[in-house]
């Protein structure tokens, strides 16, 4: 649940305006982002009522979703996340909001590290998922 309630405090932080709008094409940095969410959710919605999960803790009724965005990441929420998050730092720059990335970004690389750990005691096909897949960014990590 910690991961959770840092996730949600950074991103509440980032979206606080720390300065003047510096960079609007900021924006166009976060929309692929907010995409990424959309295909992942409507890929999860495809497997049923139900299986939208925020904590790292897959639930008792989860099925491994290995299609969609999910056959090239395994995380693709996390990764929208972490894009849509830019748009916001890029448009309201500042140190601050610099470092709140990063605070996210450790903890959403904590986080996943926490679920994968946790799916590879449960679900035997996920250790080849893993093999043929990557974490956040296609085809790098």
């Amino acid at each position: 649940m910690i991961f959770v309630i840092i996730q949600f405090v950074c991103i509440g932080l980032i979206l606080l305006p720390f300065g003047p709008i510096r960079h609007p094409y900021g924006l166009m940095v976060g929309l692929p982002g907010l995409a990424l969410a959309w295909a992942a959710i409507r890929q999860i919605r495809r497997m049923g009522p139900g299986r939208f999960n925020i904590r790292p803790i897959p639930k008792e009724n989860s099925i491994l979703v290995t299609n969609g965005v999910y056959s090239y990441i395994r995380h693709p929420m996390y990764s929208s996340v972490l894009l849509s998050m830019l748009g916001p730092v890029v448009m309201y720059w500042h140190l601050t909001n610099t470092v709140i990335y990063a605070a996210l970004l450790i903890n959403l690389l904590a986080k996943l590290h926490y679920e994968e750990n946790l799916w590879l005691q449960r679900d035997p096909q996920y250790r080849s998922y893993c093999r043929h897949t990557k974490r956040l960014i296609p085809f790098i990590y």
